[in-house]
């Protein structure tokens, strides 16, 4: 249940009141879901565990919104032109890939979790959900420790040091909590095969208590989190990191009506194919000793 975290000035995006608003909303409904979960799974071991899994449905809908606005932004961020992407190969594999991928994992795991619900709800009549639930509990943390590994792949080179050290404050919790919800789930469904369980009894004591220290770790992340997103709107004259290849410099122009400038190696590889034509262009002069010997 990772989140994108990044310190692009392409996040930018709208007036920044409204911007600083959306931010500080983000970061917050990010750290209020990791509270539910822990809340859903620590349900698990109550008299009642079906509200635990409510709670979780309900926190993996609000990081599923969460993830769509750290998509949206970052594409409003580029005026939602996707070319640019071909400049800065970054910015495909993180801005727009880690989102997404999180979308995927939640949305699986979401899944999971209702078909669980549906089979303790509607009794043992939905045997084909049980086995689909499974897979998709696996499933779903695999893409998180894929984003989680790609959000952690970042490099910075103009961003300031402190603003990087928050970054690395907020990735290595996630990484950390997507492998032990992975962990959980492959954990628990080793323990479910050749075991003849249905409904809640399918989701072992281990998936719970690996859920609850992954959700933990989550809770961590998100904290770091809203401390960064404070710091990067409260702070003046932070250096963010700029998109590279050009891109930066196409979006800047492209905003002011102008044609969006080639990426900085065409450029240089341009010019310097002009001198080598001016070059060749121009006449050698004959030497003087040549000259004397054509008279002769």
């Amino acid at each position: 249940m990772v989140k994108l975290a990044s310190a692009r000035e392409s996040r930018t995006y709208g007036p920044r009141l409204a911007q600083s608003r959306a931010e500080y909303m983000n970061a917050g409904l990010y750290l209020f879901s990791t509270i539910v979960l822990i809340c859903g799974f620590a349900a698990e071991f109550s008299r009642e565990p079906r509200s635990g899994l409510v709670l979780m449905l309900i926190a993996l809908g609000l990081i599923i919104l969460v993830n769509i606005h750290d998509l949206l932004a970052h594409l409003a961020g580029i005026d939602y032109r996707f070319a640019l992407m071909g400049f800065d190969p970054q910015l495909a594999l993180v801005e727009f890939s880690v989102p997404l991928v999180q979308i995927l994992g939640s949305l699986l795991l979401f899944l999971g979790i209702l078909f669980l619900f549906i089979q303790a709800e509607k009794g043992y009549g939905f045997f084909k959900l049980e086995r689909h639930a499974l897979g998709m509990l696996i499933a779903g943390p695999v893409l998180w420790v894929v984003g989680s590994i790609h959000n952690s792949c970042q490099i910075y080179e103009r961003a300031d040091a402190h603003v990087q050290i928050l970054q690395q404050g907020v990735h290595i919790p996630f990484l950390i909590g997507s492998v032990l919800f992975m962990v959980g789930a492959i954990l628990n469904g080793r323990e479910q095969t050749g075991v003849i369980h249905h409904g809640l009894q399918l989701l072992g004591k281990r998936w719970v208590w690996l859920g609850i220290c992954g959700s933990v770790m989550f809770m961590i992340g998100g904290l770091t989190n809203v401390v960064k997103v404070f710091k990067m709107q409260q702070m003046n004259g932070i250096r963010l990191e700029k998109l590279r290849g050009g891109a930066q410099d196409g979006l800047i122009e492209g905003r002011e009506g102008q044609v969006p400038l080639i990426s900085d190696d065409l450029r240089r590889k341009m010019e310097v194919d002009e001198i080598k034509a001016a070059t060749a262009a121009t006449p050698t002069p004959t030497p003087y000793k040549d000259v004397l010997l054509a008279r002769t």
